[in-house]
């Protein structure tokens, strides 16, 4: 295990790593891609695309700690439909939601703050929840354990440290590198009884988010997910080597690559949506069920026939909304739901 400062007062604690030419290229393309993303500038007139990237990114970041439920049975949750599964996996999808949803609404510099937000992620299914660890732990690939954490009586001191580390590196450190930085050494750390992946993605996305507002829904968890034995694997040689820039490098690459899939969302969106398919989902709600009278209504529409053409046929070929009965697309009972 490599030597680390920051473990008595009187040390001040300094992440290791350093700024390789392969970060340099891969935040040049971030900083593109964020651009292109911008450019387009209709997630902010797509929630129902912010609210799917948002699903995806809790999914996934509870199934890297091994929560089974699938992304429908989330999606339900969310919803507030009931779902059968394990009580504590459907407790986690409650508070992982209602910690996503603080985004952009609790200070990321803040040790108060995280707290905070950890007592929110694990309510109800952690008893230290809210509290820094007061055992020992180690971090774990499955029943593999890939190292054991700093005592916890050095937990405290650690994350003052880190704190005050990320505060200094403010403006002065590119957010992409301060924000891998700190997803790793919190990890390291791993200052809670559980809950500290959970924790830890969600606090990159919330420091990337001061940077531009795009990351809130930008699921980079759901690309972490894809390669999470690489996520293991990189956090494995950085402790080996005694610095954090395999895990950068790998971070950084996963967040490029979730950027590009969402500019293929937002191209997709601003030239495929048509406007009457984006009328149509500006006036439906999220899972409740809607007759096309009820549609047609809420649309100010008369012609049936242009109603079905324009408007709910390319939205269904394009799985923005579905069929309550998809095997009787015909039938009088027929419901649309928005996805």
């Amino acid at each position: 295990m490599r030597e680390r400062k920051g473990q008595d007062m009187s040390d001040r604690y300094t992440p290791p790593y350093s700024i390789t030419n392969r970060m340099v290229e891969l935040i040049a393309e971030i900083a593109e891609s964020v651009g292109r993303i911008s450019g387009y500038r209709t997630m902010d007139s797509k929630p129902y695309l912010r609210r799917n990237n948002r699903i995806r990114s809790i999914h996934s970041s509870l199934a890297i700690e091994a929560n089974s439920l699938t992304l429908d049975d989330v999606r339900s949750v969310i919803a507030g439909k009931n779902v059968i599964g394990p009580q504590r996996e459907i407790q986690e999808v409650k508070n992982a939601y209602k910690a996503y949803d603080m985004l952009g609404k609790f200070d990321p510099y803040s040790i108060e703050d995280l707290q905070t937000l950890h007592g929110i992620m694990t309510n109800l299914t952690l008893e230290e929840s809210g509290t820094f660890r007061t055992h020992d732990e180690g971090v774990f690939d499955g029943d593999v354990c890939i190292f054991m954490a700093p005592p916890p009586h050095l937990v405290p001191i650690q994350m003052k440290g880190l704190f005050q580390w990320l505060s200094e590196a403010k403006g002065t450190v590119h957010p992409l590198i301060v924000s891998s930085v700190f997803h790793y050494e919190f990890v390291f750390i791993h200052p809670f009884a559980d809950g500290n992946g959970r924790m830890a993605r969600l606090w990159q996305t919330a420091l990337l988010q001061e940077w531009n507002s795009i990351f809130q829904f930008v699921p980079m968890e759901s690309r972490i997910y894809q390669y999470q034995e690489e996520y293991y694997k990189s956090i494995a040689e950085s402790n080996k080597n005694g610095n954090s820039d395999v895990f950068i490098e790998f971070i950084l690459k996963m967040i490029l690559e979730t950027l590009i899939e969402v500019t293929e969302q937002e191209k997709n969106g601003a030239t495929i949506y048509s406007r009457q398919v984006q009328e149509l989902l500006r006036v439906m709600e999220y899972h409740m069920p809607y007759t096309a009278s009820q549609l047609m209504s809420a649309l100010g529409l008369k012609s049936r026939s242009s109603f079905y053409r324009n408007y709910l046929e390319p939205a269904l070929r394009q799985k923005l909304i579905a069929m309550e009965i998809p095997d009787k697309p015909k039938s009088r009972n027929q419901r649309y739901l928005k996805m």
